[in-house]
């Protein structure tokens, strides 16, 4: 299995903490965001390789980043360092960015990956029993992480992608941002596709559909194939502006304070 972080965004609505620095290399609760999906992800035995994709203009934050963590030689990047590959998608402004699911591509393409492909967003944040997700995923197939927002406000539920599962969990409904939810489940940047269904994604942009939000890409994807949701029973951060940002900062400086 290989691992995928999305990272190449350019963190606008967190302007002006991101104006030099990704989303991802953000401070969390004394390091950086993306090292919390790392300190998961590299220490699986299943995962080989974890590719971190970057755009022109943060490249180098990158380097700068593994190469300190590799000169530290601490902890999981001692051991499993070599894992981790970085790529350039030589975009460099939100006006050429090739977009989520372009960056998904762009990295299959370039790395010649025909295997089973973890994919989670560099800028989320998440508590989740990876042993039981891959369980899940290996005995139904491409599985995409979801959050159940039971209780929340019809406002609050419109911000995200909103799935219908049936009673052996395959999605049956797929929502982008709608103004009426008729789902709490929401889903997650978080994802395991199975290497069958790779091509899929090349399909899909070959139509000339939205390649930036990976929502528009499920909600034609499960109309394709079954594909399966699997709850996540932690706590989910999606880091979008200074808010989330600030709740993630506080719930994640308390608990690791104890």
């Amino acid at each position: 299995m290989k691992a995928l972080i999305l990272g190449a965004g350019y963190g606008v609505r967190l302007y002006p903490l991101t104006a030099n620095t990704p989303k991802p290399l953000l401070d969390m609760a004394g390091k950086p965001v993306m090292e919390w999906s790392l300190d998961l992800l590299l220490p699986r035995k299943e995962i080989d390789k974890i590719y971190i994709v970057s755009n022109h203009l943060f490249y180098i934050n990158y380097e700068k980043w593994l190469k300190g963590k590799l000169e530290q030689r601490s902890g999981h990047y001692r051991k499993y360092g070599q894992k981790i590959v970085l790529c350039d998608d030589m975009s460099q402004s939100t006006n050429d960015k090739l977009g989520a699911i372009g960056d998904i591509q762009f990295v299959i393409k370039k790395h010649k990956i025909n295997d089973e492909l973890l994919i989670v967003a560099g800028d989320n944040l998440f508590e989740i029993d990876f042993t039981d997700f891959v369980k899940f995923f290996r005995k139904l197939g491409t599985t995409i992480c979801l959050k159940d927002f039971k209780g929340s406000k019809r406002e609050i539920l419109s911000q995200y992608g909103l799935v219908t599962l049936d009673n052996a969990g395959r999605i049956i409904d797929f929502e982008e941002k709608p103004a009426l939810p008729q789902s709490t489940l929401v889903a997650m940047c978080l994802y395991i596709f199975a290497k069958e269904d790779l091509k899929l994604i090349t399909a899909y942009l070959n139509k000339g559909f939205n390649p930036d939000a990976p929502g528009y890409y499920l909600q034609w994807l499960y109309k394709q194939k079954d594909i399966y949701g699997y709850t996540l029973k932690g706590k989910w951060f999606d880091i979008g502006d200074i808010d989330s940002y600030g709740t993630a900062s506080d719930y994640y400086r308390h608990k690791h304070a104890r």
